[in-house]
């Protein structure tokens, strides 16, 4: 006997006192409840018309296909054939969801970068235009009032009995060579040097500055913190600052501390690319950074407040104020007023980056690109000398005048020295120092305190001070 709905064998069995159909107890109590009538006749039931049916203990039979091993075989397979069918459903399940994952992530990211495009953000998740601002009335006054008094000191100015004469200039040789930075990542893109206490900083390719006493020969302090190589480092407010610019977008101001060691006071997140060139202003209160987005931006050294950001067509040197040398993106340098935001000179004729120093004593500047070195006549605006060191494959990497104004040296596959004359008279060559480095390639150079010595970084690792030896500086 089997059940009327399932067709097996009920465990449970009852049947109907209306049409004496047999059921499985469970089933039948399902049916009623949900359709109160009869699954098969169709005819209303309720549960009081239904009366179980006592039976011995049955033992279901065993299906035909579990009666042989053959059938049993056969079982398994048609299980197992189900399995890798189930299995296979789902790895194409799988598939097509990691390919919408990758997809909608794709659109999201696509969709992110274009609205920081859009309104101005960076990459680091901010997406909205910084207001800055500007810089006021009453900083273009301390400007204005630190550029008329360095031009009357200039004015005054003579050559210092200290200075090295050119005699002992000929002379210089490889003095020292310190290895400052790391040898998996070699090379010193920047320096600058802190004169009253002989204090160097180097900032190199391995990503960190390093702030070195010369004449202990000690390292005083290695500045960590940027991601990317220093492109450029400037010391401030005496010393007790150094400010660096890297290829991590970022500008970063270090204090030095108690213990000696320089640590990290601002991080600054202005710029959109690398940052070229930072270059600090005579009052020791703001400095500027260049990028390669085309902007500079003018920062209040103390707060680390950008006070101004505005692209290079607003900018070169404000007046002639900021010290030392700048790189510059394009072939061309613009000299603009930093009151009118008025361009006051240009200079053209370069091919490629073109480095620039200002000589102290505010009638020079000399700006070298890969062609060739220019020296220009702050007075008229022209060019008036030029300077072809090297083959078409070599380009100046740097250049720079000495505090007093009377040298100047340029940075290439060598180090060349020239004593600084009027605009009528030569400026001879007074010496040729070699790169020792082995790289074909003096990236930065700074004249040392009267120009006792000449530093010099290369693409190694090692810092190389050229000047005179002690046994002829005792003969001098």
């Amino acid at each position: 006997m089997s059940c009327s709905i399932s067709g097996e064998v009920p465990e449970e069995p009852v049947v109907s006192t209306k049409s004496g159909l047999l059921f499985e107890k469970r089933l039948i109590e399902r049916h009623i409840s949900d359709y109160g009538k009869c699954p098969v006749t169709g005819e209303p039931l309720t549960m009081d018309d239904i009366i179980p049916v006592k039976t011995g203990k049955i033992v279901k039979p065993r299906p035909v296909q579990a009666a042989s091993i053959p059938g049993m075989l056969g079982m398994f397979q048609i299980e197992w054939d189900g399995l890798m069918l189930s299995s296979f459903a789902l790895e194409q399940q799988l598939h097509t969801a990691r390919q919408e994952l990758s997809h909608a992530l794709y659109q999201h990211d696509a969709a992110c970068r274009l609205w920081q495009k859009s309104c101005g953000g960076r990459g680091d998740g901010s997406c909205s235009k910084k207001i800055h601002p500007g810089i006021s009335g009453d900083v273009i006054k301390e400007l204005q009032d630190c550029n008329a008094a360095l031009s009357q000191q200039r004015k005054r100015r003579q050559i210092p009995a200290t200075l090295a004469p050119v005699d002992a200039l000929k002379r210089y040789t490889q003095l020292n060579s310190y290895p400052l930075h790391k040898t998996n990542k070699p090379g010193i893109l920047s320096l600058d040097i802190h004169y009253p206490k002989d204090v160097i900083a180097t900032g190199g390719v391995d990503s960190t500055a390093v702030v070195f006493d010369l004449p202990s020969g000690q390292i005083v302090s290695t500045l960590s913190g940027h991601s990317k190589r220093v492109t450029s480092v400037r010391f401030a407010a005496e010393g007790e600052l150094v400010v660096t610019g890297s290829a991590d977008k970022t500008v970063r101001v270090w204090q030095n501390s108690e213990n000696g060691n320089y640590d990290c006071r601002h991080t600054l997140k202005d710029h959109n690319a690398e940052v070229q060139a930072v270059t600090v202003h005579a009052t020791n209160k703001y400095f500027v950074s260049a990028s390669l987005d085309g902007t500079w931006c003018f920062y209040d050294l103390a707060s680390g407040l950008c006070l101004a950001q505005a692209s290079y067509s607003f900018v070169s040197h404000f007046q002639k104020q900021f010290s030392d040398s700048w790189r510059t993106s394009g072939a061309q340098v613009k000299i603009w007023d930093v009151k009118s935001q008025a361009n006051v000179a240009r200079f053209e004729g370069h091919v490629g980056a073109v480095t620039i120093s200002f000589s102290e004593n505010g009638y020079f500047l000399a700006t070298a690109a890969h062609d060739s070195v220019k020296i220009w006549d702050l007075r008229k605006l022209r060019n008036f000398r030029t300077f072809s060191l090297y083959d078409e494959d070599t380009a100046t990497e740097t250049v720079e005048f000495d505090h007093s104004g009377n040298y100047l040296a340029l940075g290439g596959s060598d180090i060349r020295v020239y004593q600084v004359a009027s605009v009528k008279s030569d400026w001879n060559s007074i010496k040729i120092l070699p790169d020792l480095s082995g790289t074909g390639k003096a990236t930065s150079l700074k004249f040392g305190p009267d120009a006792k010595y000449i530093a010099v970084g290369s693409m190694d690792r090692n810092l190389r001070i050229f000047g005179l030896p002690e046994e002829d500086q005792s003969e001098s």
